[in-house]
């Protein structure tokens, strides 16, 4: 394209990038991607100030950079940890499915989940290690904050407010869609529309709900070797 618009945490003086937490996701690609790249950050800082091995974007590719003033990050979907989470499942089919659905998890698996019923399955993962993957540039990701732990920059795919376990990584969207295109993924849950008796799934939109587009859902169903449910 002629222009790339992108958003960093930082530029130094020549025009290298930092990216904060899972804030990365596809403007590292997309720096690359346009004729003249303008990225706006939040801070300007002098060289050397970020090191060598914090760059995410090398200044070879901005054009511009434009230092944003009086502006407050926004939270899209301030999501936080109920006191109730583990507490027991009642019989209801919601409830149900979610029981069901936990069942699929096997120790030693990475699996990513969609927003909904998906992501209330891992509040009752126990006795084993499942880690968890977003395709917005998260592997490990952790339970939902409590109040005054959320961040605007730690985010999942569905931009719910999310924490990260040790032992965990962040990276960009386009690392992440290549473990799941490459299979490394071993088990997705998606939510969605309708899904047909021979599994086709159609989720480009459910009524009523702020969710914008299909997300990852057609990558993350198609690898080889993947269970999805």
């Amino acid at each position: 394209g002629d222009f790339s618009f992108i958003k960093a945490h930082k530029a130094d003086e020549a025009g290298n990038l930092t990216f904060r937490l899972s804030a990365n996701n596809f403007n590292q690609p997309m720096a690359s991607a346009g004729k003249i790249t303008i990225a706006e950050v939040e801070e300007i800082v002098p060289l050397g100030a970020i090191p060598a091995e914090d760059v995410h974007v090398p200044c070879i590719y901005v054009d511009r950079v434009i230092m944003r003033t009086g502006h407050e990050k926004r939270i899209e979907k301030l999501t936080l940890q109920k006191e109730d989470a583990g507490a027991q499942l009642s019989d209801s089919p919601k409830d149900r499915i979610i029981r069901r659905a936990a069942l699929e998890f096997t120790d030693g698996m990475f699996a990513n989940l969609g927003i909904g019923i998906p992501m209330m399955a891992a509040n009752y993962i126990s006795g084993i290690t499942v880690t968890l993957q977003s395709e917005n540039g998260i592997l490990g990701l952790g339970p939902f904050p409590r109040p005054g732990e959320q961040d605007p920059d730690l985010i999942n795919a569905g931009k719910q407010t999310v924490t990260i376990l040790p032992g965990s990584s962040l990276f960009s969207s386009d690392i992440s869609f290549g473990m799941i295109r490459g299979g490394h993924v071993d088990l997705t849950m998606l939510g969605g529309l309708q899904v047909s008796a021979n599994g086709d799934l159609a989720n480009w939109m459910i009524p009523g709900k702020m969710v914008k587009g299909m997300g990852g859902a057609m990558d993350l169903s198609d690898p080889k070797g993947l269970r999805w449910w």
